[in-house]
């Protein structure tokens, strides 16, 4: 369980969790900074790492590490005191591309275009040089005559 009025309550592999420190002054001096009148704190109580300094955070050393809190580290970044997360967006679906993307997109659909009419092209000229008929040797007497064996 984490605050109720942070908003990070999810676990999303960038956050970290820390729960209330056992040392009473310690402790008393979360329930003051996060300011929350008749809170239960459980074994499962939670604080988010965006309301700690950077400073009082300990960077995991191995990629499964965990980060921790230096001793004595309080929270202290709300909205109260004047703290604004920034909104980091992982995509911004409202943005256009640039135009030269687009003009190189298009005329990358056009070369492809041609080169799709072209290869219908070939293939037509090759399925008739496959049949076996009359119009596959209508433009050559040489071929009528060996096929027919006329003389």
């Amino acid at each position: 369980m984490t605050l109720p009025t942070c908003a990070s309550a999810k676990f999303n592999g960038i956050l970290s969790f820390h729960a209330f420190p056992t040392h009473s002054d310690l402790r008393r001096q979360w329930l003051v900074n996060i300011r929350r009148d008749h809170f239960t704190i459980t074994s499962h109580t939670r604080v988010c790492c965006r309301h700690f300094a950077s400073d009082q955070l300990i960077e995991p050393t191995t990629l499964d590490g965990r980060r921790r809190l230096i001793k004595g580290a309080v929270p202290t970044l709300f909205e109260w005191n004047g703290y604004k997360q920034s909104l980091t967006r992982d995509h911004d679906y409202c943005s256009v591309p640039e135009p030269s993307a687009l003009d190189i997109s298009a005329s990358a659909a056009e070369d492809l275009s041609k080169d799709v009419e072209t290869l219908r092209k070939e293939i037509q000229e090759l399925r008739v040089q496959r049949e076996f008929g009359l119009q596959r040797f209508a433009g050559s007497d040489t071929d009528i005559r060996f096929y027919t064996r006329y003389i």
